[in-house]
C-alpha cells in the first residue's frame, strides 16, 4: 500500500517534526544527509543517542506508521 510522498526532498524534514530553530538542526540534517548518501537506514541522534530512521527508509516502507517520525516523508 504505497502512499504518496510529500512534495519536498527526502533530505528536508517537515518543520513540525524538526524545527529549523532546533539547536542541533544543522548537525541533524548533516547526519541524515550522510545516511541517505550511504544508503543507511538511519543515524544516531547527536543529542539522545537514539537511532533515527531516514526518510528513505520510511519511503521504502511505503506508508506512514503514524508514530511522529522525525523524517517521515509522508507528512504534508
Amino acid at each position: 500500500m504505497d502512499a504518496p510522498l510529500a512534495d519536498r526532498p527526502l533530505g528536508q524534514p517537515h518543520a513540525k517534526r524538526l524545527s529549523p530553530s532546533h539547536p542541533h538542526y544543522a548537525r541533524i540534517l548533516s547526519l541524515h544527509a550522510e545516511a541517505l548518501e550511504r544508503g543507511d537506514p538511519g543515524y544516531r541522534d547527536p543529542v539522545s543517542g537514539l537511532f533515527v530512521f531516514s526518510a528513505a527508509f520510511h519511503a521504502d516502507r511505503g506508508y506512514c506508521c503514524e508514530s511522529g517520525c522525525r523524517h517521515c516523508p509522508y507528512v504534508v
